[in-house]
């Protein structure tokens, strides 16, 4: 159902202009974030204090208005019957992407070792509310059985941690050319990634100095940037989220092969995980 599609557009909308408000990211997609174009838009006559802030005030509106009409555009077409069928994933899927955003900010410029934690940020935050609970969704509207949700979520879940990885890769290394996505906001944030995680788990000291005294430095420039890469590679951490990516894709369309599903859907599937999959050369 097409109103239940663009429902769940308008919920993924409201998570991005959240999330950039939180991670303070100056662009997405290629263009300016929503806090920051409504800054340049409505703050001109003000300082750039007053008019940050009031883009910041009014993008959280913009984010709060996107969820109010993900809710309009869900549950006004709806049977009571399908209603009663998709309800309990909505709201599985809105706690489950609120307690990833809470992880990842909670776990920013602290970040350990712990990549147990990375991977829960990754499927909470990211495979749950892209991947697992869109299918679910669509599948309960179609009338399918639980054994059916059971062999989705087999394929979503690390489907999306696939994507997750790989979008921490190009958030690194990335040309923002090319992906529209910063390559420093991840490193001044300090986000506790699985990139990061297996860096410090495997960094010499010398290494791990490098890592405490550069990530999460708001004014983090390009050659500390670039310092922060080259350990990257050479604590072995980027080849590692690099098979991290592959083991995860593979495990998801070997999931996806073992699915009754209708061939073009199956087919499209396919496409997304390889093209969602890919990372940096």
């Amino acid at each position: 159902m097409v109103s239940t599609a663009a429902a769940l557009e308008m919920f993924h909308a409201f998570a991005l202009i959240h999330d950039d408000i939180m991670d303070d990211s100056a662009t997405r997609r290629g263009s300016p974030t929503v806090h920051r174009a409504l800054a340049d838009r409505l703050g001109a006559a003000l300082d750039p204090d007053q008019a940050g802030q009031l883009g910041v005030s009014t993008a959280i509106l913009v984010g709060d208005l996107a969820l109010t009409w993900s809710d309009e555009l869900l549950y006004a077409p709806l049977t009571p019957h399908r209603l009663a069928a998709v309800l309990p994933l909505v709201t599985a899927m809105r706690a489950e992407t609120v307690h990833g955003q809470y992880l990842d900010i909670t776990s920013a410029r602290r970040p350990g070792t712990d990549t147990s934690l990375a991977l829960r940020i990754a499927r909470y935050k990211t495979a749950a509310y892209t991947m697992e609970r869109p299918l679910h969704i669509g599948a309960a509207l179609a009338g399918a059985r639980p054994e059916l949700l059971a062999g989705l979520s087999a394929y979503a879940l690390p489907a999306g941690e696939a994507f997750q990885l790989a979008d921490d890769l190009l958030g690194v290394f990335g040309d923002p050319r090319r992906t529209g996505k910063p390559d420093l906001d991840d490193l001044r944030g300090g986000k506790h990634t699985v990139l990061v995680a297996l860096a410090r788990e495997h960094a010499t000291p010398e290494q791990r100095h490098t890592l405490d005294t550069l990530l999460g430095t708001p004014g983090l420039d390009r050659q500390g940037a670039s310092r922060l890469r080259c350990v990257l590679v050479a604590t072995g951490a980027r080849a590692e989220a690099e098979r991290l990516i592959t083991e995860r894709r593979d495990q998801a369309l070997t999931a996806l092969n073992a699915l009754t599903l209708p061939p073009p859907l199956a087919e499209a599937l396919a496409r997304l995980t390889l093209g969602s999959t890919a990372h940096p050369a």
